[in-house]
Parts: structure tokens; C-alpha cells; sequence
């Protein structure tokens, strides 16, 4: 009987001990992101210089419109201007995002990711929606698509690219900002 009442002692102590350390963990990871916060950008000025820090690190802030719902392993965040969005798939510390933060303002530091769509892939993309329009899918869907797809080429014919960058962000770790 002692026995069993020391090793239900012990572990009760470890199960203390590492309820310890967990909280001393996720309080360093806050303390990490709020650090940073100083430096958070909107979504409008990451864009804005994208292109030479795609693979870097970078601290997002804006204001949550989507969470994935059924895995909840990525979200679409708006800057200032309430029009400019970006992914952040959850990465790192982020398990996922919940549905209740949809709204919220929050600061996310991640990776800046690229995903170059070529000029091929745009025409398939195009030939997809023609067949949908064919099938009998809403015209009002499909004439959305090919608005942005008519709106990728304009955009690489004015910049003279052979492909369109979508950006996006690997997230590590984030805070709601409290008001």
C-alpha cells in the first residue's frame, strides 16, 4: 500500500511540475508576439513589399473575415483598408484558428510564402470555368471567376510577368489584440 500511495504521490507531483511548465510555455509565446507587435504590419504594406521578402519573417496584424470550419488549419486576414486580404495557413504553435475568432483583431508572426501561378495554369484555370458554364453552373460564379482571371492577366501584362504571385503566410504564432 505504501508503494501505491508513493507512486500516486509522484505522479501527481510530475502532472503538477508539467502543468507548471506548460503555462510558462504558452506565456513566452505570448510574450514573443506581443514583442514583436511594435512591428506588425497591415496586410497592405506586406503586399507591398512582398516580392523581396517572400521566405522571411514577418508580423501581420489585421482583423480575422474567415476560418476554415472544418479544420480550421487556415483563416483570411483584411488590413486597414477592410479590402486587401491574405491567407495564413497555421503553422508552428497554431493548432488552428476557431470560429469565434472570425472579427477579432489579432498580430500573427509567420513566414511569407509566394505561389506563382504561370500563364499555363491561368489558361486551364479559364477552361475549367468555360466547361462549368457549359455544364449549367451559376453564371454568376463563373462570370466572377473569369473577372479574376481577366484581372491576373491585366495585371501581367502592365507588369510585364510571365506568371501572378499569390502570397500568403506560413503562421507560427498569434495574439488577439485586446481592446
Amino acid at each position: 500500500m505504501k508503494k501505491f500511495m508513493y507512486l500516486a504521490v509522484a505522479a501527481l507531483a510530475l502532472n503538477l511540475a508539467a502543468c507548471g511548465s506548460s503555462s510558462k510555455k504558452s506565456e513566452s509565446a505570448a510574450d514573443t508576439v506581443a514583442v514583436s507587435s511594435a512591428q506588425a504590419k497591415y496586410v497592405e504594406d506586406i503586399l507591398d513589399s512582398a516580392e523581396s521578402n517572400v521566405g522571411k519573417e514577418v508580423t501581420l496584424k489585421g482583423f480575422i473575415t474567415h476560418t476554415c470550419k472544418h479544420s480550421g488549419r487556415r483563416c483570411f486576414v483584411v488590413g486597414k483598408d477592410q479590402q486587401t486580404s491574405i491567407r495564413v495557413e497555421a503553422k508552428g504553435e497554431i493548432g488552428g484558428f476557431n470560429r469565434e475568432l472570425i472579427g477579432s483583431e489579432v498580430i500573427i508572426k509567420g513566414v511569407l510564402r509566394e505561389n506563382k501561378l504561370s500563364k499555363e495554369y491561368i489558361d486551364q484555370m479559364e477552361e475549367a470555368v468555360n466547361e462549368k458554364k457549359a455544364g449549367g453552373e451559376s453564371a454568376e460564379s463563373c462570370e466572377s471567376e473569369m473577372q479574376n482571371i481577366t484581372a491576373m492577366r491585366r495585371w501581367m501584362k502592365e507588369n510585364n510577368k510571365d506568371s501572378y504571385s499569390v502570397y500568403y503566410i506560413d503562421g507560427m504564432n498569434y495574439e488577439v489584440v485586446e481592446e
